[in-house]
């Protein structure tokens, strides 16, 4: 499991679970679950839960939790869902063990209890059109009206549903409600369709069925038969926690869990509906699911996020009874933090602008050692090579150098990186486009490491390769996919108006260490001034890294946490 510190809250979930042990209820067992739908990939959203159900059964001495597929809706679930699950909870640091699940599992068992509920009278089969149902449903101020067919006499019940699951009817023709009541406050209450026809092939199943349960009735039972004995679902679910208590009150069920609902992750600038990301990769607008830009936990893998900063910012962000918004900046000081411990530190040009030192000998290349890591000695060192000719970024140079501009213009001497101090002397332009094509500088050899024997100081100092030794390389810079900060994207008309047209630039001309050219994918290192960035692990290939960056080097967080505690000293 990924080495994660300590959970820094005491949070409600965990206080009623801490009571429940001292009590002794439950024989002082602490069974949780995740329980995903496999109809796409899990993002960030999805990682709060998980760290809260493994970490709590981890929490607890004999704890377990259960990771348990949803797999109730053939017509959105496929395999390759199934499997990604699996692989982005594992990658997170967590193990269900054997304490694998599916709700197809108890099909059978779930046909049986909706027919103790027709024998009871407590569920009947309705006959009208889905329209119809939300109409008779009512809203939030006028209570629903009762289906021409709820008091159906059990028998006929009986025989339609058995008729509904032997196929003789089509999709939408019949469905099973529940009878609770047509006139309660709570909307979800007022008979609830609890089975439909569906005549899709299940990826598990086949086409053994037709007829397949809803979510109200599916999870609460399900908990039930696996023993769970605390259900964490979000706040979208508070209301459904009536028909939750209600179903297994009225089944000869031997546990009953509790349900406790808590806030749900948004997160600024972040689209966190499946739905809508599905949306995205079938149209095209980002690659697939684990692109660098989607929020799912595959594509932060690819983009270079850690198991461990995921973990530390969902620890973070702890639990609250109400819903509302993180800061993606608190996302992202996470994975700085991780990667400032881990990441080996190289150089890389982004934006090459060509040097040639005048005054270095021609054909002449020394091996300048170099740290791996300037806080780890046990990181190592690394020869990298300097020659007559290096590439610097072509940000570091100023023609006409504005006020507080410490890197290199006319006439200005400045620190090459662990290497010597240099100072312009002249340019070569394009005749036709007078755009800098090469700068020419001399340096001082006797400052060979960064510094000067006779005490005098520089302002700047910039990153640089050997023109001559540098590896070519194709880099991806990520911004936010979307544009607004507020996830308000359900109510937009047109997802494609939120999205950031500049989320993604790509530079094929970059220049980066020669010792980068074998490289892993998936291997993550700090550009040195630029950023934290990732071997992409899908269009790399031998010899040729290509990098996206992870995240940039400003920490828009650090400033954040500053002027809150600021404000509050005040």
């Amino acid at each position: 499991m990924t080495e994660i510190p300590p959970t820094r809250h005491k949070d409600f979930i965990r206080q009623i679970i801490a009571d429940d042990v001292a009590e002794n209820k439950n024989q002082g067992r602490v069974v949780t679950r995740f329980p995903p739908e496999p109809n796409g990939y899990l993002h960030i959203g999805h990682a709060k839960s998980i760290c809260l159900n493994f970490g709590i059964a981890d929490e607890n001495e004999g704890g377990v939790c259960h990771l348990r597929f949803d797999d109730t809706n053939p017509t959105k679930e496929e395999l390759e869902y199934v499997d990604s699950i699996q692989r982005d909870v594992r990658w997170l640091g967590f193990d269900w063990g054997e304490n694998l699940y599916y709700a197809s599992d108890y099909f059978d068992q779930l046909y049986r209890y909706a027919v103790v509920l027709i024998k009871e009278d407590k569920a009947y089969v309705c006959s009208l059109p889905p329209d119809k149902i939300r109409e008779y449903r009512g809203t939030l101020t006028e209570p629903g009206k009762n289906s021409p067919h709820r008091d159906r006499p059990v028998a006929e019940n009986l025989d339609l549903f058995e008729r509904m699951k032997a196929g003789e009817f089509e999709d939408g023709a019949h469905v099973l409600r529940a009878k609770i009541d047509m006139a309660s406050p709570n909307i979800s209450l007022r008979d609830p369709v609890i089975y439909r026809i569906l005549k899709r092939s299940h990826h598990r199943t086949g086409d053994r069925w037709c007829i397949y349960p809803m979510y109200d009735f599916t999870h609460c039972l399900s908990d039930s038969i696996e023993g769970i004995t605390h259900s964490l679902c979000t706040l979208e679910f508070q209301d459904n926690r009536a028909v939750y208590d209600w179903v297994l009150d009225q089944l000869p069920v031997e546990r009953h869990p509790q349900q406790i609902e808590f806030a749900r992750l948004n997160l600024s600038n972040t689209l966190l509906s499946k739905r809508m990301l599905l949306k995205l990769v079938q149209e095209g607008v980002v690659e697939g699911w684990d692109d660098p830009r989607m929020p799912t936990l595959s594509g932060l893998r690819r983009r270079g996020y850690t198991p461990r900063a995921i973990r530390d910012f969902c620890d973070r962000i702890g639990l609250a009874k109400k819903n509302s918004q993180v800061d993606m900046a608190l996302l992202e000081h996470c994975v700085r933090e991780d990667l400032n411990e881990s990441a080996q530190r190289v150089m890389g040009v982004l934006r090459p602008l060509k040097v040639i030192i005048d005054n270095y000998p021609e054909g002449q290349t020394e091996d300048l050692e170099f740290q791996n890591h300037p806080g780890d000695t046990a990181m190592g060192t690394r020869m990298v090579p300097f020659s007559r000719e290096l590439y610097i970024e072509q940000d570091d140079f100023r023609e006409e150098a504005p006020k507080k501009f410490f890197r290199l213009a006319p006439g200005r001497e400045v620190r090459l990186r662990y290497a010597y101090y240099i100072t312009c002397v002249g340019m070569e332009k394009d005749e036709k486009t007078g755009e800098i094509t090469a700068l020419h500088c001399t340096y001082d050899p006797e400052t060979k490491g960064g510094s000067s024997p006779d005490g005098r100081k520089v302002k700047g100092t910039i990153h640089w390769v050997s023109a001559a030794h540098a590896l070519e390389v194709q880099v991806r810079l990520y911004d936010h996919l979307m544009l607004t900060p507020d996830e308000d994207q359900k109510e937009a008309p047109e997802l494609t108006d939120l999205l950031n047209k500049d989320s993604l630039e790509v530079l094929n001309s970059c220049r980066v260490e020669p010792g980068l050219k074998d490289i892993a994918p998936g291997s993550r290192v700090q550009f040195e001034r630029l950023g934290y960035f990732c071997v992409d692990p899908v269009d790399s290939s031998p010899g040729k890294p290509v990098f996206n960056r992870t995240v940039s080097l400003r920490d828009t967080w650090a400033k954040i946490e500053k002027a809150q505690k600021s404000k509050k000293a005040k």
